[in-house]
């Protein structure tokens, strides 16, 4: 048998599947982000209080959004800031209004489709449930029911002889709605049960943003154990990855730049809220931060016109079983370092100038990196990156980690790769 060869550092990607396992829902993935920010001595801001000119690590918390900066010390108010953004939210099932639902002796619980998820891959897999809860005096209540409890089971072969022929065709209402027990429905039973789980009065749940989430862990997978298996990769890995490299330079004695984290709610459904990248959040943020220093509106347009993003999200490796629907000269691969992802039409946002940027960053590293464009024939998909660059006026490029099974309930990316991408992204912010 032959041994595992030298690799770099896992623990990293040992800390990546501790955070995908923390964060089933968008709420715990900033919350999760947060508490690793604090240890890095980073506190808090409240949106409502007034905001001061003190230096150091400061973050937002909206949502399922969180924007997290670091102001150094002697940082001028119309400092360019360095910012990488990501989001928060990935493709799943969401539970409706009215969840209790079911038929014929089964329970089942009433969900949406959210974003473009794979469905396939929800069907015969144990299911947890996760997300907010929001008490009838306005506070928040993160709940995580991380076992066996959902199952949204696909139909026999015998009673679909022609599923392996013909494909497998799911309808979005009457297919996907999981079961989760036996017997009558009660209305109110799925919050009851919550409430009960969760040690809050019956009662006092008055609203919920749920989903569920596979249980199954993410694991190190093949023969070296060269790739990650795992949920939430879109986008938590690149969450992740900023969130150690905001990390790690706000430890730097001397920045050019204000570093920023941007990780955006609801990317998959088009990014238009008030958490995502198409609201206000990140602006609000960004010009607050330069008027609390003192700043002018002319401070803040110098500021801007000298900031960078860099928009990380997943993209594709090249697959092997269907390698003609890839560009046939682009074929980024697992373990090949990150990717700048490319496309004319600004589905992404990077352009020469860009290219540079993130060819400096991972020089600086050491990092290797590839290049991503789709093939003509296929139709692209986007990121936050275009939006960002449109609603701020920022110049912005799109990078990522290349992975397979993208939006599937379980994706995979190679295990090198998470580590690489932080380190570029560390370079970058440390200008």
């Amino acid at each position: 048998m032959s041994s595992e060869p030298a690799r770099f550092d896992r623990g990293h990607t040992d800390d990546l599947m501790t955070f995908l396992t923390a964060a089933p829902s968008p709420y715990h993935a900033v919350a999760a982000a947060a508490e690793r920010l604090e240890k890095a001595g980073f506190r808090q801001v409240l949106e409502t209080d007034a905001w001061d000119a003190t230096t150091g690590g400061k973050y937002v918390l909206r949502g399922g959004a969180l924007i997290a900066w670091y102001v150094p010390e002697g940082a001028a108010a119309h400092t360019p800031f360095r910012i990488v953004g990501a989001h928060t939210d990935s493709p799943n099932l969401r539970v409706k209004p009215l969840p209790d639902t079911g038929a014929h002796g089964w329970r089942q619980i009433a969900v949406e489709v959210y974003g473009g998820t794979l469905l396939n891959t929800w069907l015969d897999r144990d299911l947890g449930l996760a997300g907010r809860l929001t008490l009838r005096d306005g506070s928040h209540r993160l709940v995580n029911i991380d076992r066996a409890l959902l199952r949204v089971p696909q139909l026999a072969v015998h009673l679909d002889r022609s599923v392996n022929t013909d494909g497998l065709k799911l309808d979005r209402q009457r297919h996907m709605q999981p079961i989760w027990g036996l017997g009558d429905v009660g209305e109110g039973d799925l919050i009851r049960f919550l409430e009960q789980e969760t040690g809050i009065e019956e009662g006092q749940v008055s609203g919920w943003d749920l989903m569920p989430h596979s249980i199954e862990p993410p694991s190190y997978l093949g023969r070296d154990r060269e790739l990650v298996a795992g949920p939430r990769m879109d986008n938590l890995l690149s969450v992740h990855a900023g969130t150690a490299a905001l990390a790690a330079v706000s430890a730097s004695a001397e920045l050019p730049f204000i570093p920023v984290l941007a990780a955006f709610d609801h990317e998959e459904n088009g990014s238009q809220s008030d958490t995502g990248a198409d609201g206000p959040l990140l602006g609000s943020v960004l010009e607050r931060s330069v008027f609390a220093r003192g700043g002018s509106f002319e401070d803040r347009a110098r500021a801007f016109a000298g900031t960078i993003c860099l928009s990380s999200d997943t993209g594709h490796a090249v697959h092997p079983n269907y390698s003609e629907r890839h560009d046939p000269t682009h074929h980024p691969r697992a373990n090949g370092g990150p990717i700048l992802k490319v496309n004319v039409n600004q589905r992404y946002a990077t352009d020469g100038q860009g290219r540079a940027v993130f060819a400096a960053a991972c020089e600086k590293a050491g990092v290797p990196w590839q290049t991503f464009v789709s093939n003509n024939a296929m139709p692209c998909g986007t990121t936050i990156g275009p939006i960002t660059a449109a609603r701020h006026g920022i110049h912005t490029v799109d990078v990522g980690v290349a992975i397979l099974s993208m939006h599937s309930a379980r994706e995979l990316c190679g295990a090198d790769d998470p580590y690489l991408l932080a380190n570029a992204l560390t370079a970058f912010l440390r200008g």
